[in-house]
């Protein structure tokens, strides 16, 4: 095994995943959070404490959990064949970045979206504990 492969097999104690694992939870997060409309999974994904520092969601959130879903949610009943691929995912240390585009119908209009962004997750203890957009 090459060194950089041996690198992707250690647990971080951060994390406590693989570099490898930390791929696919957030993979798992994307595909169950919004392209099957799995909302509660966000209590189990997101650690109670958990922090958005995206400019993108709108002012008076609740912290933690309750405000990403509440985002979602709100996002899903907008454009209610929301989905987001990811282009690019990269694993570092307790981080996470993935370059993604989100593809949908506006309820009302009608009107076809397409937008890309790139999100940074920090991972702690198997939860989502930080979010920048």
């Amino acid at each position: 095994m090459s060194a950089s492969a041996e690198r992707l097999e250690v647990k971080n104690p951060k994390t406590d995943m693989t570099h490898a694992e930390m791929k696919e939870f957030i993979r798992n997060h994307f595909e169950e959070f919004v392209n099957r409309k799995n909302l509660p999974i966000g209590e189990v994904n997101f650690a109670p404490g958990f922090v958005d520092h995206g400019a993108d969601g709108p002012p008076g959130l609740p912290p933690g959990p309750a405000g990403a879903i509440q985002y979602v949610g709100a996002a899903l009943k907008k454009v209610p064949d929301l989905r987001v691929s990811i282009e690019d995912l990269i694993a570092e240390d307790d981080r996470a970045v993935v370059r993604n585009r989100w593809t949908g119908t506006g309820g009302a209009s009608k009107q076809r979206l397409e937008f890309s962004g790139i999100v940074i997750w920090r991972i702690a203890n198997r939860q989502i504990v930080e979010r920048w957009a």
